[in-house]
């Protein structure tokens, strides 16, 4: 960030690259054996990475499948294992300890810890599924997935529940990490609207998974021992079952969320060239959005026999919460406003994500309100809203961050006008794959079904072409960024002229994130005219020192 000290001991000391020590964290060593015992934040990163974009794939490859016939793989893989970790394992473990100007995070093991549970609680859902299937939905609904279901629900259960560990460590460590390790002059309200992003979800990893991590006990002991819990034939509630799974899984959809915002935030305002309008106001509602996302849950049941009296709590709470994020919206939109905007691929991503951010947002609305939402509910209207929110506003910002860091991480820059095409066409296809789902779900479309009834064929027709064109858009990057890391061109230490501690070390960071130890004297997101000259780091790399 501007203020940052920018003196020799925060940037690659040229001593240091002659005295033969480590200049990047990708090369203290290439075996197998050293990524997978690393404690190295960043390379957890990349392996978390790795593993996100494995079930990534296999999720979209569900999705496809699923507008031929419906089953429970795409959102299972997706839900739990790509979008709830994506940005935070990945772009939070590599750039958290970097933006406040920290060598590592406040628990290394723990962090490598949490990478092992999560790709165990994966790999054993994944078993279930492929071994046998799973016929209950992402969502585990009771007594489906206790009474009426024969298949591997037990295992798929078990490996999601250890899959909360993993969640859980993370959000600890970044807690820790941001109370207690924050460099000199890195005061609170210093803080990159990322790291506010990263706190804030933490808080809700903490507090709302362990929540989750009981009603899957239950569930499992339900199955396993044959306790009336959920069973209303022997005296057990189903409805118990959905408050506990919708008290976690409605914050859930703000553990997607807000790192997208803190995403959006750090692009915007650097391809604006503008300070964040209101910083203050931003931080504020993300932890607005983070408090109240706790008492919405019972939005999801208002036709499960709710008191008319809690419908009407939860629906004016569904609206209030609409309200930090409309702050958010409206300081983003202010920020650009007479900026000296770049239209880079990273930043066209961004202007998608508050495209479809502002779309979804709106059809939340829709649903807040009880009668709309008796009429559309269980229909493809509330498949499109959640959609829109939890994988094209959440996806495109997890891409704009991969391209807009992507040069830090790897050190090397990615062909520009690939990547600003597959962001138009990620943005294209996402519309014409769930905007006819809007409409066919309000004239009555009921979702969960195998078979698309003939009245609604035109709006199927289009939403199918729209998940093709949509999966070209999601493969393109892999194509790209993986050549890019052997033909691209060296990246600057800071290609983007950007402001934060992060762009202050070399590309990619050495081990120690810094040469020396960095101050923070200024305001956050401040730009400076000067701020368009190539910093003395970049004129380093230019030479060819970061080889």
């Amino acid at each position: 960030m501007s203020g940052a000290s920018s003196d020799a001991s925060t940037l690659a000391n040229p001593r240091e690259l002659d005295l033969g020590l480590p200049v990047s964290y990708l090369g203290e060593g290439h075996s197998v054996a050293s990524w997978l015992f690393t404690t190295d934040h960043k390379r957890i990163a990349i392996l978390y990475a790795l593993s996100i974009t494995f079930f990534f794939f296999i999720g979209g490859a569900a999705a496809t499948l699923v507008r031929l016939e419906l089953f429970s793989l795409h959102g299972i893989v997706m839900v739990w294992f790509f979008l709830i970790p994506s940005i935070p394992t990945t772009m939070g473990n590599f750039l958290l300890p970097l933006m406040i100007g920290a060598r590592d995070l406040a628990f290394p093991k723990l962090n490598l810890i949490s990478w092992y549970l999560n790709m165990a609680g994966g790999l054993l859902t994944l078993a279930a599924v492929l071994a046998g299937g799973i016929d209950t939905g992402w969502t585990f609904y009771v007594p489906y997935s206790t009474v009426f279901s024969n298949t591997f629900v037990t295992l798929a259960v078990l490996g999601v529940f250890v899959s909360g560990f993993s969640t859980i460590a993370t959000g600890i460590n970044f807690i820790a990490t941001v109370h207690y390790l924050r460099a000199p002059g890195m005061t609170w309200f210093r803080l990159p609207l990322f790291v506010w992003s990263m706190y804030t979800t933490s808080l809700i990893f903490v507090l709302a998974t362990p929540v989750l991590a009981l009603t899957l006990v239950l569930v499992i002991a339900e199955r396993t021992f044959n306790l009336p819990i959920f069973d209303p034939a022997r005296g057990g509630d189903p409805i118990l079952f959905q408050h506990l799974f919708w008290f976690y899984s409605h914050p859930a959809v703000y553990i997607m969320i807000l790192p997208a915002m803190g995403v959006i935030s750090e692009v915007i305002t650097c391809y604006a060239r503008r300070r964040i309008f209101g910083y203050s106001f931003m931080v504020y509602a993300l932890v607005a959005i983070a408090v109240i996302g706790f008492f919405t849950w019972g939005h999801h049941m208002f036709t499960s026999g709710m008191s008319p009296f809690a419908a009407l709590v939860f629906s004016f709470l569904s609206f209030i919460v609409a309200v930090p994020s409309a702050i958010k919206v409206f300081n983003w939109t202010a920020t650009l406003y007479r900026g000296q905007i770049g239209f880079e691929s990273p930043m066209l991503y961004a202007l998608g994500f508050l495209g479809l951010f502002t779309m979804g947002g709106l059809t939340g609305l829709f649903l807040a309100s009880v009668p709309i939402d008796v009429h559309v509910q269980d229909t493809y209207f509330v498949v499109a809203h959640f959609h829109y929110i939890m994988v094209g506003a959440s996806v495109s910002a997890y891409f704009a961050g991969l391209h807009f860091w992507w040069p830090k991480v790897t050190g090397r820059m990615y062909p520009e006008s690939w990547a600003r095409f597959a962001a138009l066409l990620m943005f294209f296809g996402f519309n014409l794959t769930f905007f006819p789902q809007f409409i066919a779900g309000y004239l009555g479309m009921p979702r969960r079904y195998y078979a698309y009834p003939p009245e609604f064929q035109v709006w199927n027709v289009l939403s199918s072409s729209g998940a093709a064109v949509l999966a070209v858009a999601y493969l393109m990057p892999l194509g790209y960024l993986t050549w890019s890391l052997f033909y691209g061109s060296r990246a600057l230490n800071d290609p983007w002229n950007a402001s934060g501690l992060e762009w202050r070390t070399t590309s990619p960071p050495p081990r120690q994130n810094f040469f020396g130890n960095p101050e923070v004297l200024g305001r956050p997101y401040d730009y400076h005219p000067e701020s368009a000259a190539p910093a003395e780091d970049d004129r380093i790399a230019e030479q060819g020192a970061l080889t």
